[in-house]
C-alpha cells in the first residue's frame, strides 16, 4: 500500500559551502519517492535547510542518508554562525501532511534516531512530539549549551557528544512558519529585546519562537521566529508586533525573509488582514482563479509540452480543491490543502520533465502523481457527506480516478522508452501499487 505523504526539513550546520549543502542534497535526492522541494543556505547563519517530501519509507531513508553525509563533511569544531547548533545535521524535524498521523510521525523520529546512533555513532535528542521526556519536548530546551557545552545528556548515546558532528535532534511536529525580520540597525540588542517582548515563553504572542542575532555580512540584525500554529497566531500578527516594536525603539524594518516552505493560506490570511477586504477568501486571487483557463490553451497546443501528464495532476488539483471545500462545509480541519499545492505543482513538473528530455524524471513525476491520487481517494472515501453535498464528493472521487488514470498512461509511455534496468523495475513496481492501492 503506499504511504501517506511526510515532509522532512533538517537543518545542517553548513552555510558558507555550497559543494557540501549540493552534496546532501543529491544524497537525498537519491532515494526513489523522496520529492525536493526546496533548498536554501545563509553565511550568517553559517546553516542550510532542505525540504522534501514523501511516502513515509522513502522519506525516513532520505532522511538518514542526508544526515550521513553531513556528519561525513561537516566539521563543527571549525564551525561558527548566529544560529545556534548542536550538531552537524542540526534538526531534523517530520511533520505529517496528506493521509499521514502524528504518530506517524513519531514512529519515523525514533526510527531514525535509533540508526543515526547505532550506524553513525552520533547521539540523538529527540524533540516535540517525539520527545522522551516534557523538558524536551522544545527545541531550545535540547539544543541549550550548543556544542561546546550541553545542557543535557542526549536520550541515545552520550553522554560525550560526537567529537566532529556533535549531535542530532530528531523530532516530530506540525506545520511551522519560519519567519525573520531584519531591522535597520546594526545593534543586536534591539533585536534581542523584540524577540524578547513578542516570544510566547516571555508572555509575548502565543505560538511564537523568537531570538534575535546579527547579520554582519548586511550590517543589519535580525528577529529570527518559527510560528508553530499560524492559524492561532497569523504571520500578520507578528510581523505588525514586529515592526511596532521595532519603530517605538526608532528603527525600520530592512525586509522579511521565509524559510522553508509556507502554506498558502498564511499569504491569503495576511492578504485579507492588510487589505481590508469584506468576505475575502482564495477564489479572489486571480491566479486561483485562471490557472484553468491557460492550462486548457496549453493543452490543446501542439506546441506546448504540457500533455496527459499534466491534465492528470490537474484532475488531481481539482479533487484536493473538492476535498478542501468539503472540509470547510462540514467543519473539518482542511487535511486536502497540501495535497492541492502537490498537484498544482505537478502540472508544470510534469511538463518541464517531458521538456528536458529527462525518461526518469518524465516517468516519476506522473507516478508519485498516481501515488498521491491513490492516497487522495482514501481521504475522500473517508469523508462522511451529507446528501447535499454528495456531487462534490463523487466528483472528487472520479477526478482522482482520473488522475490515476492519466498519471499511470503517461509513466508507462515513458517507462517503454527506458531500457530494462533496475530503476526501470522499480518505477513499474511503484505504479502497480499505486493502481493496485487505487482498486482500478
Amino acid at each position: 500500500m503506499a504511504g501517506p505523504l511526510i515532509e522532512c526539513v533538517p537543518n545542517f550546520s553548513e552555510g558558507r559551502d555550497a559543494s557540501t549543502v549540493r552534496a546532501i542534497q543529491q544524497t537525498i535526492e537519491s532515494v526513489p519517492g523522496a520529492m525536493l522541494l526546496r533548498s536554501e543556505m545563509d553565511g550568517d547563519h553559517h546553516r542550510s535547510v532542505i525540504t522534501f517530501a514523501g511516502p513515509p519509507g522513502a522519506v525516513a531513508e532520505a532522511a538518514f542518508r542526508g544526515i550521513a553525509e553531513g556528519v561525513k563533511r561537516i566539521d563543527l569544531r571549525r564551525h561558527s554562525g548566529v544560529h545556534p547548533r548542536i550538531g552537524a545535521a542540526d534538526v531534523v524535524p517530520f511533520v505529517p501532511l496528506q493521509g499521514a498521523t502524528m504518530q506517524d510521525c513519531v514512529a519515523i523520529a525514533h526510527a531514525t534516531g535509533k540508526k543515526v546512533w547505532e550506524r553513525l555513532g552520533v547521539p540523538v535528542y529527540f524533540y516535540e512530539a517525539a520527545a522522551l521526556a516534557p523538558d524536551r519536548i522544545p527545541l531550545e530546551n535540547c539544543r541549550r549549551g550548543g556544542f561546546e557545552n550541553p545542557a543535557l545528556a542526549p536520550d541515545l548515546g552520550g553522554p560525550g557528544l560526537h567529537p566532529s558532528a556533535g549531535a542530532c535532534v530528531i523530532g516530530a511536529r506540525k506545520l511551522l512558519i519560519a519567519f525573520n525580520v531584519n531591522l535597520d540597525t546594526e545593534d543586536a540588542g534591539v533585536a534581542r529585546a523584540i524577540a524578547r517582548k513578542i516570544r510566547a515563553s516571555s508572555g509575548g504572542l502565543p505560538f511564537v519562537k523568537a531570538i534575535g542575532r546579527p547579520l554582519a555580512s548586511r550590517k543589519l540584525v535580525q528577529v529570527a521566529m518559527n510560528l508553530t500554529d499560524f492559524e492561532q497566531t497569523p504571520l500578520h500578527r507578528v510581523f505588525d508586533t514586529v515592526r511596532a516594536e521595532a519603530v517605538a525603539r526608532g528603527v525600520q524594518i530592512a525586509g522579511g525573509q521565509i524559510v522553508g516552505l509556507m502554506p498558502r493560506k498564511a499569504i491569503e490570511q495576511a492578504a485579507a488582514h492588510y487589505l481590508r477586504c469584506e468576505y475575502f477568501d482564495e477564489n479572489l486571487i486571480l491566479e486561483n482563479r485562471l490557472v484553468i483557463e491557460p492550462l486548457f490553451a496549453d493543452l490543446a497546443s501542439r506546441k506546448s509540452p504540457k500533455g496527459g501528464g499534466s491534465a492528470a495532476a490537474a484532475a488531481g488539483a481539482m479533487a484536493a480543491a473538492l476535498g478542501s471545500k468539503l472540509c470547510a462545509f462540514l467543519n473539518l480541519p482542511d487535511n486536502f490543502h497540501n495535497a492541492l499545492n502537490f498537484f498544482s505543482a505537478a502540472v508544470e513538473r510534469d511538463a518541464e520533465a517531458f521538456q528536458g528530455g529527462n525518461l526518469e524524471s518524465a516517468a516519476t513525476v506522473p507516478i508519485e502523481v498516481a501515488e498521491q491520487a491513490s492516497l487522495l481517494i482514501e481521504s475522500l472515501s473517508a469523508l462522511k457527506a451529507p446528501d447535499k453535498f454528495s456531487s462534490d464528493r463523487e466528483s472528487a472521487l472520479a477526478l482522482a480516478q482520473a488522475a490515476i488514470l492519466g498519471a499511470a498512461a503517461t509513466a508507462r509511455a515513458n517507462l517503454t522508452q527506458m531500457p530494462h534496468t533496475q530503476l526501470r523495475s522499480t518505477l513499474e513496481q511503484r505504479l502497480n501499487l499505486a493502481l493496485r492501492d487505487a482498486t482500478l
